[in-house]
């Protein structure tokens, strides 16, 4: 097989892979899409947001925030906090990018979310992975979110209460599978509770959305303690 048929092949099953993702993403994606509506955004400005920014958290606090006047600085200082986790996702996912150029690694992250970050991170876990596969993946969660949001966008002066119908439920949904997905043992148990602990109190005592990277970086700290010090134990 040529590299460029192995490229394809492995960009289909990344997309076929989150194909059962991509359903629930359209659907909390149509609860933005009614969001943006009852703000006044237009079907071209919510098209422009879904392609330039891509992440969906960050794009809610964005509509929400969207007041005139609009506060731009605070909306940028809000996705800028949200999105501080991917720091943590990028870093996930070093091994796969590993010799790829900067081009390469700007196109691809740009199609990264956390739906197709979970996929592929679960099938590295399994097996071997390329960066081909969370494309494809990004390509499927991406088209899926923006048909999701342009049609709730259409169907907001008909649907005016998405919580009647578990629309907003989605989104948790989908990310409790995903966290189940990631149980490797228990050597999980630490550094899923410390991030837990942290996120908890970080909610509790910083202003708007510290508490997701609060957690990330502990849990990821203890984590790394944790396997540092058990592989000096098998050294020794």
């Amino acid at each position: 097989m040529t590299t460029q048929n192995k490229h394809i092949t492995e960009l289909r099953a990344g997309f076929t892979a989150n194909l059962v993702i991509s359903a629930s993403v359209g659907a909390y994606g149509s609860v933005l899409g009614l969001l943006a509506a009852q703000k006044g955004l237009t079907w071209y400005q919510l098209l422009v947001m879904n392609l330039s920014v891509f992440a969906g958290s960050a794009q809610f606090v964005m509509v929400d925030m969207w007041l005139p006047p609009l506060p731009v600085i605070e909306i940028t200082l809000a996705v800028l906090v949200i999105n501080m986790r991917y720091l943590l996702i990028g870093a996930s996912l070093n091994p796969l990018f590993r010799g790829t150029s900067l081009h390469h690694k700007m196109l691809f992250m740009h199609l990264v979310a956390d739906e197709n970050w979970a996929m592929t991170m679960a099938r590295y876990h399994r097996g071997s992975v390329s960066t081909w596969f969370l494309l494809g993946g990004g390509i499927c969660v991406q088209t899926a979110w923006c048909c999701g949001t342009l049609l709730g966008h259409r169907l907001g002066a008909v649907i005016a209460h998405p919580e009647q119908y578990g629309l907003d439920f989605s989104f948790v949904a989908v990310f409790t599978a995903l966290v189940f997905s990631f149980w490797k043992g228990r050597q999980d148990i630490l550094p899923w509770l410390a991030a837990a602990l942290v996120a908890l109190v970080s909610e509790a005592l910083l202003p708007g959305k510290w508490y997701i990277v609060c957690g990330g970086v502990a849990g990821a700290l203890v984590a790394a303690f944790s396997t540092h010090r058990s592989e000096g134990k098998h050294h020794a």
